[in-house]
């Protein structure tokens, strides 16, 4: 078996960089550009900031942490700090919509790329089913708080936390109807609720801050006690296998252990990565975004904190109304009451973000797996609205079956068991490519990058022991079925295994024609059959040029005419997106704000309009200057020519 056969049969066949940043895709693959570093912000604000923000201090502090929750909180943002400096990295290397999907397929290879993928799929499928049922809750909590008359028909099919659910449908076709029609729509809309839920936030804090007292946070560390019986965690399980310790709670056990339930609120960042597609200048603004998002959400949701446990204490929490949100509770008892409706809007209003965020997440990783063929290719078409409203109705059916036939409240961990698995992937990814391609141009770098992927690898982990010995199970069993699909499907249609099936190409031998005539140039007419052979690139005097492998014309801005090779792998191949007989390709529709209002770029490396990502060819920067930095030629600098030759435009 040849080499290249090996490597066209091999699951761990690596994507090349170049391919992963979208150069080879074609035009009708291209995602328009929408966002900008303040709109990241908002995207990762409007994942991060859910109903969490409004119970998960209180809930901790009662029961595992005490007031010392205020340093979990710190840990857990540290934690996800590291995994957002692996996350900066990468997409400053790779900014595409695959996000740990891509990252992996360039680092470690199809198979892990593919199991990667498949564990985002199951994050984001049963996030947005299980965030369609809490806002179900919430939106039928809100209409009891302002008194809204529901009737006893309707009361049967609304907030329900298992089987029908009319608002949990309702809410997943609205968002689903936004983001199938344009992102423009969404992204103005996210922005509003985004701002929304900010001054809610705030009001929560400076009205809890009124009530504030010293006294409710001793003592800082409550005495640790023997955690109360439940489900048992992989932790637990290890810990009693290796000396039959039992778990504790409170005490600086207790307060580590709080971490891991906060690092899950603060899950969401990782989604910014999604959007690097979609986003002007996305190697340098796509880390800004991720870092500044997961910051601004730290910082807010230890406000909270102070603010909600200096408010009530750790022993006030026990005596609060169990029917009620926490947080609307504890203000009902410090007399505050007109606060819980506040808090009741701000939480229809924060699930609604999340639910759009999520949902155009889940959009964008099926999208670029399809686009490599791993799932059918169909997905990864663009429509009149240049988005993928194919993969965005598939998500969105897929998402609305599993809330309505599925108990999804009881899966809810394995919402986070699919996040940490991809993120044990990345930082692993960082340590990978900076040792196969330390040449690599890395707008962002993580500081001492052995050592932090490292030390972010084992803080996942142990949040990763943390999740129920169940959830561990029924985890296995989703991987298995992802690794049997690629085995019968995706390992076959494997864009990368169709592009080496393709022969390279080159130009043919130059042959040696009939003598010419004395005195003459070389005879007219073609060369006649059967004359002898020259290596390839020698062209001896009186024989004829070598036939243009791609044809000659009739390309764009190409003057001369003649017929045009219709098998030409000119510039992907016979499997290169947009193609039509002949060589040339299909016209796009002019689109406003589209920057190739002529059709699509044949080249496939211009995703953004003007390449901001582009290769360099004459200096050190593979990215090039950005869309807006371009300056003519200073004094003695030489003016390169263009490359491409007639084939640039």
């Amino acid at each position: 078996m040849t080499w290249d056969m090996r490597m066209r049969n091999n699951m761990f066949r690596r994507l090349p960089v170049e391919r992963a940043t979208g150069r080879l895709y074609g035009g009708r693959h291209r995602l328009r550009v929408v966002y900008r570093t303040r709109d990241l912000v908002v995207l990762g604000l409007g994942v991060m900031i859910g109903s969490g923000i409004f119970k998960i201090a209180g809930e901790q502090a009662a029961a595992t942490a005490g007031p010392g929750v205020l340093v979990s909180f710190l840990i857990a943002g540290g934690v996800c700090l590291l995994v957002a400096l692996a996350y900066a990295e990468l997409s400053s290397i790779i900014p595409v919509a695959g996000s740990a999907y891509s990252f992996s397929y360039v680092a470690f290879g199809e198979v892990w790329a593919w199991i990667v993928g498949w564990a985002l799929v199951l994050e984001l499928l049963l996030a947005a089913s299980v965030l369609a049922r809490v806002w179900s809750l919430y939106a039928t909590q809100a209409l009891n708080g302002f008194s809204v008359p529901i009737p006893g028909w309707l009361g049967d099919l609304i907030g329900q936390q298992q089987g029908p659910d009319l608002f949990a449908l309702l809410i997943l076709l609205l968002v689903v109807l936004m983001l199938a029609t344009g992102s423009r729509m969404s992204l103005k809309t996210l922005w509003f609720m985004v701002m929304a839920k900010v001054v809610v936030i705030g009001l929560v804090i400076a009205t809890g801050l009124r009530f504030f007292s010293p006294g409710n946070l001793t003592p800082f560390l409550p005495p640790a006690r023997p955690a109360p019986e439940g489900d048992h965690t992989v932790l637990d399980a290890l810990l009693g296998l290796a000396g039959g310790g039992t778990p504790e709670v409170f005490g600086v056990w207790g307060l580590i252990a709080a971490a891991p339930a906060i690092a899950f609120a603060y899950i969401g960042f990782d989604l910014i990565a999604t959007a690097s597609e979609e986003t002007e200048d996305a190697p340098r603004k796509v880390p800004r975004g991720i870092l500044t998002a997961l910051i601004t959400a730290v910082v807010l949701y230890a406000a909270v904190a102070v603010a909600l446990v200096g408010m009530v204490g750790m022993d006030g929490f026990a005596a609060l109304d169990p029917d009620k949100l926490l947080i609307a509770a504890a203000f009902d008892s410090v007399g505050a009451g007109a606060m819980g409706k506040v808090v009741d809007v701000g939480v229809v209003l924060a699930l609604t973000t999340v639910i759009l965020v999520v949902l155009i997440s889940l959009t964008r990783v099926i999208f670029s797996m399809s686009r490599d063929g791993l799932l059918p290719r169909p997905l990864a078409s663009m429509s009149r609205y240049r988005v993928p409203s194919r993969a965005t109705l598939l998500a969105g059916g897929a998402a609305v079956v599993t809330s309505q036939t599925i108990d999804v409240l009881t899966l809810e961990q394995l919402v986070v068991m699919g996040t940490l698995f991809a993120f044990l992937f990345v930082p692993a990814a960082v340590l990978v490519l900076r040792q196969s391609q330390p040449d690599l141009h890395r707008p962002f770098k993580v500081p001492a990058a052995s050592l932090t992927a490292m030390l972010t690898m084992f803080a996942v982990g142990w949040l990763m022991v943390n999740l129920k010995v169940q959830t561990w199970g029924y985890f296995a069993v989703w991987m298995a079925a992802g690794v049997l699909l690629y085995l019968v499907y995706g390992r076959r249609k494997s864009q990368m295994r169709l592009l080496l099936d393709e022969p390279p190409p080159g130009p043919p031998a130059a042959v040696l024609p009939a003598a010419p005539p004395p005195g003459g140039g070389p005879p007219a007419g073609p060369p006649p059959p059967g004359a002898a052979a020259y290596p390839p690139g020698v062209e001896p005097v009186g024989t004829y040029p070598a036939p243009e492998p791609y044809g000659t014309g009739p390309w764009p801005g190409d003057p001369r005419p003649g017929p045009v090779n219709p098998e030409s792998p000119y510039p992907t191949g016979r499997y290169s997106a947009g193609r039509q007989p002949g060589g040339q390709f299909a016209a796009d529709p002019a689109t406003p704000g589209d920057p190739h209002p002529h059709g699509p770029d044949p080249y496939g490396s211009d995703p953004y309009g003007p390449d901001p990502y582009g290769s360099d060819p004459y200096g050190s920067d593979p990215y090039g200057p950005g869309p807006h930095e371009g300056r003519p030629p200073q004094d003695g600098e030489r003016q390169e020519p263009p490359p491409g030759g007639r084939h640039r435009r």
